[in-house]
């Protein structure tokens, strides 16, 4: 295992000869609380970003159903999404449905069933699913009819021609706005602050007021983030390049 003390050690003389105070570094308690807060960050980062395409799929696919229940469903859902601010959304959720969803303690205490974390999760997945589904749409559309055709010629029901032909070929279409999308989900997670979910913003929040260094931290959050999206963009860049159909060019 690979000692880090003298690494440790080093921002302490930094400190100590320039005054950048980066606690999170030299200091044991500091260090564990950004580092559990930066683990929340991507979990919540990685949950939100499956469960959000998972929507997008799904709803793409409800989208092009026969029943106008489900589609009028569904409109209604991406109108409500993409319509009002993520952070109301997340109060919406916290506050006024949370609000009901109590259960008392051997104590008598309201103890709430859903975590702060979880309802964050929920809403932010439900956010950008919204806009997955109509990116995802827009890619099932730039599909030649053809190629549905051919598929249904095959005998391949609807919902089997949508998982193995249609889908395959619109998720390639769909990469560049859904990279987009997943990037701007990344970012919005910071608003996962407002309900106290203990991400990086929130634990930051709480050390430079311990500490006093707000510019150190603010400077350590921004790389941060940085560095988490830099990491989605290069992932996606290689998956489209890796799903990429030489010749192939959408109608």
């Amino acid at each position: 295992m690979i000692d880090l003390q003298p690494l440790w050690d080093w921002f302490r003389v930094l400190h100590d000869t320039t005054g950048i105070k980066l606690t999170i570094f030299y200091d044991p308690f500091d260090r564990a609380r950004f580092l559990n807060g930066f683990l929340t960050s991507v979990r919540l980062m990685a949950l939100c970003v499956v469960a959000s395409v998972v929507i997008g799929v799904v709803g793409a696919w409800i989208q092009g159903s026969r029943l106008r229940v489900l589609r009028l469903v569904t409109q209604g859902y991406i109108q409500f999404f993409r319509n009002t601010p993520p952070l109301v959304q997340l109060y919406f959720f916290y506050f006024a449905l949370g609000s009901y969803l109590k259960i008392s303690s051997g104590n008598g205490i309201a103890v709430p069933v859903v975590s702060n974390f979880t309802w964050a999760a929920i809403c932010l997945s439900f956010y950008a699913g919204a806009f997955n589904v109509e990116i995802f749409r827009a890619g099932i559309e730039a599909v030649p009819r053809e190629t549905l055709e051919a598929a249904e010629s095959l005998g391949y029901s609807r919902l089997k021609a949508y998982i193995y032909v249609i889908l395959p070929l619109a998720f390639r279409i769909s990469l560049p706005a859904l990279n987009n999308n997943l990037v701007n989900l990344i970012k919005t997670t910071t608003i996962a602050y407002a309900i106290a979910v203990p991400e990086m913003l929130y634990v930051a929040n709480q050390i430079w007021s311990d500490e006093s260094n707000v510019p150190e931290m603010m400077n350590v959050l921004l790389i941060a983030y940085v560095s988490l999206v830099g990491i989605l963009v290069w992932i996606m860049g290689r998956w489209e390049r890796g799903l990429r159909i030489p010749g192939y060019t959408p109608a």
